[in-house]
Formats: structure tokens, C-alpha cells, sequence
């Protein structure tokens, strides 16, 4: 018996509304990165290697992504504790004289929340140690600590409790800012350890074999494909352990 043409129609309507909820599920359990976070990877970049110009540009694009006037200081203000002050700053005043202009043409840009300040009697010692812990999957020790302990002092004090503590960017968007600066700069060894945080702390390899790309088209090839062959070497002797 043939069917009449408007249940055919109903049918073929199901079956597409179908294939669409289940391409829909598979392209959130295989999400990459939001279009933020792909903004977050050109300006620690450019910030980190000191290219005024193009970090200016970066810094409309995340601004047009969506990306918040805190958000995008904090990524500027985390960086002097990869790249230094005189980056950090220079790349603070290159942000701030491009929103001044933004405000003169009469573009207003969403401030979002302001950043956490941990009490004067905070245990900073003991909230940072926490905070790497969680990071990095376990306990952190070495003999440069012993060799030079400020590091480990300043490592733990500032960076993960100061710095990690300020809230306004997850983990997970620091980590991907981090990743950048250290791609760029470059520092193959720091840029290693961070992979695997970004690992620990639930950034996918989608998500991280995407960051190398984005990092290699907008910012250096040079430094995607550093970040990309680490990935790789990170991943395949995960699978050789899982073996």
C-alpha cells in the first residue's frame, strides 16, 4: 500500500528533526572552544611577544567575541608572570588606549565582574598549595625548589593564590592564555607541564589540538606546531600507558 504524500512528508520531517538532535548531542560531547576562548589565544600571544599592532587587533576581535573588559585584563595582567612586567604593562596600556578610543566613538564595552581580593589574613601559603595541587593532579617538588625555595614561595603564593585565586576567567581559560605566552615565547619544558594541566583539569584533545591551530593560522605557525607536537607526543604516550 503506498503512502500518501503528506505522511511521506511527516515521516522524512521526523527523520530530519532526528538526525538534527542527534548532530546537535554529538556536537556538545565533541564541542572545540567557545569563540572567547579562541579570542583569549591571539591576545596572550601577541601581548607575550610585544607586537602592539596585532595585539591591538586581538584585543577588538575579543572584545567583538564577547569577551569581557575584565576578562581580557586578566588574561593582560596573568602574563607578567609568564612573559614579565615590561609585557604586561606595555600590553595593559595598549588595552587601555584602545578602549579610550572605543568610549570616544561611542562604544560602550561590557565591564563584567570584578576580580576576587583574598583577605590580608589570608593563608596564602596553604590556598595556593591547594589550588597547584588541584592543577597539576598531585603534589608539587623537585630539586629546583630546594635548589632556589623563593620559587617555590613566589609559585605558590602568587601565582596560584594571588593570581588563580582572583576568579573572573576559569582554570581552564588561564590555562589556555598560559599554553599561548608559553608557545610564544617559546619555552618548550613550561609549555610541556601546562599541557598536561590543561589535561588534568578537563580541556579535551579536541579542545587542545585546536588551540595548536588556532594558535599556528592567527598568531605563528612556528608556534602552533610547537604546541601541536607536543600534544602529540603528551597523547601518544598516553595511549602506549593505556595499552
Amino acid at each position: 500500500m503506498l503512502l500518501k504524500k503528506s505522511t511521506v512528508a511527516f515521516l522524512v520531517f521526523l527523520a530530519v528533526a532526528a538526525f538534527s538532535v542527534i548532530q546537535a548531542r554529538s556536537e556538545v560531547m565533541n564541542s572545540g572552544l567557545t569563540i572567547q576562548q579562541q579570542a583569549i589565544i591571539p591576545i596572550a600571544a601577541f601581548a607575550a611577544n610585544g607586537d602592539t599592532e596585532k595585539l591591538k587587533s586581538a584585543l577588538e576581535d575579543g572584545l567583538s567575541a564577547g569577551l569581557s573588559v575584565n576578562e581580557i585584563k586578566e588574561v593582560l595582567i596573568q602574563l607578567y608572570a609568564y612573559a614579565g612586567f615590561p609585557r604586561s604593562l606595555s600590553a595593559l596600556n595598549v588595552f587601555l588606549d584602545l578602549l579610550d578610543t572605543r568610549k570616544a566613538a561611542g562604544i560602550t564595552d561590557k565591564v563584567g565582574p570584578a576580580p576576587h581580593e583574598l583577605p590580608a589574613d589570608a593563608e596564602r601559603r596553604a590556598i595556593g598549595t591547594k589550588i597547584q595541587t588541584e592543577l597539576v593532579g598531585h603534589s608539587v617538588r623537585g630539586r629546583i625548589y630546594e635548589f632556589a625555595p623563593a620559587m617555590d614561595t613566589f609559585l605558590k603564593e602568587h601565582l596560584f593564590c594571588d593570581i588563580f585565586s582572583r576568579g573572573v576567567l576559569s582554570w581552564k581559560d588561564r590555562e589556555l592564555a598560559t599554553i599561548s605566552i608559553l608557545a610564544t615565547l617559546p619555552a618548550p619544558a613550561q609549555l610541556a607541564s601546562h599541557l598536561r594541566v590543561c589535561r588534568n583539569i578537563g580541556m579535551t584533545e579536541t579542545q587542545l589540538k585546536e588551540a595548536a591551530a588556532v594558535l599556528k593560522a592567527r598568531v605563528s605557525e612556528t608556534a602552533g606546531t610547537l604546541m601541536n607536537d607536543l600534544l602529540e607526543k603528551m597523547y601518544s604516550a598516553d595511549r602506549k600507558e593505556g595499552n
